[in-house]
């Protein structure tokens, strides 16, 4: 008997660069937490920009945030995962140098910026609806640093090549693509799955009481972690050979497995 969903949200609940959740499988997740399921969206997002988006039962969800490196229900932290400190402060000194590339720094309920550009602090605040915080440096950060994403206004495939050349090696990151703009870096134990697989030890769920959906590289590890799995129609091969099912419409199938 399934007791946990995870569901992967670009590309999988959002599609099509869809930035609101439709009311409809609003709807449906309300069903479902009232029936005693457990859903959690898992995104490498913030955790505030995460329940704007699931309005009226935002505060019954679990939330896998940050590409896993916080993990939250019900306003407890299951569990938290910070990056070495001085080695974010590196990477952040390193990565704003290059030309079009911006840092969005996460900590646990805001994110930092120090814009260059005005396109850039107009997406994370008014596109992405991202909760922010100025800084005059990073340095002036007083919290554990989540992660450091690169998001370089240009597309991110111009700056890729030299972020994991250096950076993607560091035995101590775990660098992961998120979307056409932007490469996300966590400490090395950090993934979805990693997250999924804390919330069965803390709950006391097995795999096969799991599901989960998504469609992209960073999904695999949580595909990995659950007995149903399912991948978006639309993924590469190399991800959907991970899911146990191809679904093209997350919301079509939680009815049809849990309210028909």
């Amino acid at each position: 008997m399934i007791k946990f969903i995870a569901s992967d949200l670009d590309g999988t609940i959002l599609k099509n660069g869809a930035q609101s959740v439709d009311s409809s499988l609003i709807e449906v997740i309300d069903r479902l937490t009232s029936m005693g399921y457990i859903f959690a969206p898992a995104s490498g997002r913030q955790i505030t920009s995460l329940k704007r988006l699931f309005g009226h039962v935002a505060d019954r969800l679990m939330y896998i945030a940050e590409n896993g490196a916080l993990v939250e229900y019900k306003g407890e932290v299951i569990a938290k995962t910070p990056m070495e400190r001085q080695l974010a402060l590196d990477l952040i000194n390193d990565l704003v140098r290059i030309p079009n590339c911006e840092a969005l720094v996460s900590g646990q309920h805001t994110a930092y910026i120090k814009p260059k550009s005005e396109e850039f602090e107009y997406r994370m605040t008014k596109v992405v609806n991202y909760h922010t915080t100025k800084v005059e440096s990073f340095e002036d950060i007083k919290e554990d640093i989540l992660k450091v994403s690169v998001c370089d206004m240009s597309g991110i495939v111009n700056s890729q090549d030299y972020l994991m050349k250096v950076w993607g090696e560091n035995e101590k990151l775990e660098a992961a693509v998120s979307g056409e703009l932007f490469l996300d870096f966590m400490d090395s134990s950090v993934s979805k799955g990693n997250a999924v697989e804390k919330i069965q030890k803390h709950f006391n769920i097995n795999a096969s009481e799991c599901m989960a959906f998504g469609d992209n590289y960073n999904d695999i590890s949580m595909l990995d972690a659950v007995r149903e799995s399912y991948v978006m129609e639309k993924a590469v091969s190399d991800v959907k050979s991970h899911g146990k099912y191809v679904t093209d419409w997350v919301e079509a199938t939680l009815r049809k497995q849990f309210l028909d």
